[in-house]
């Protein structure tokens, strides 16, 4: 199982970094993590503003070279009040289905729960509807380079210049 574990962490690292030659990981304590200033998570805010945060956590995970179990250790400390409550509940339930507590399925857990994919529907469904109409172009740009993240399909250039 450690096997497995090293080799997915290993994957982890090869994408961001090539897989040859390989960086030396350090051990990452929490004190590191927090000099970057990660943001508290209450789950009192929009499904962007979510995303956002752990896509924030991620960020700084990915360029520190932050191991895959301490990842899902930061991001549990990072989370306050009702947030804090959501994940000691969801937790819970995944213990005694059996299921693995692991820094993959908090995201998905994360996700399922403040940014559901009716709302990533939904900006899909509003970023193929966008139009210019009375917003100025630099509105219009920040709104469709905003929305176009939540397109599921792969846009060709020339389509992104026709739509824009």
């Amino acid at each position: 199982m450690e096997a497995l574990h090293q080799l997915e962490e290993n994957m982890a690292v090869g994408l961001v970094f090539g897989f040859e030659p390989r960086p030396v990981i350090r051990e990452w304590s929490l004190e590191d993590f927090l000099k970057h200033h990660p943001v508290k998570f209450n789950g009192k805010t929009t499904p962007d503003a979510a995303d956002r945060w752990l896509k924030d956590l991620e960020r700084i995970f990915d360029v520190k070279m932050c191991l895959v179990d301490n990842r899902l250790t930061f991001a549990i400390y990072m989370l306050t009040g009702e947030a804090e409550h959501w994940w000691i509940s969801t937790k819970s339930i995944m213990e005694e289905r059996g299921e693995p507590v692991t820094w993959k399925a908090f995201k998905g857990k994360f996700l399922s729960e403040y940014f559901p994919n009716s709302v990533k529907y939904a900006n899909e469904v509003e970023f193929l509807q966008l139009t210019q109409g009375n917003k100025t172009v630099v509105d219009y740009a920040e709104k469709f380079k905003h929305l176009n993240r939540f397109y599921t399909l792969q846009l060709d250039e020339e389509w992104r210049c026709q739509k824009f």
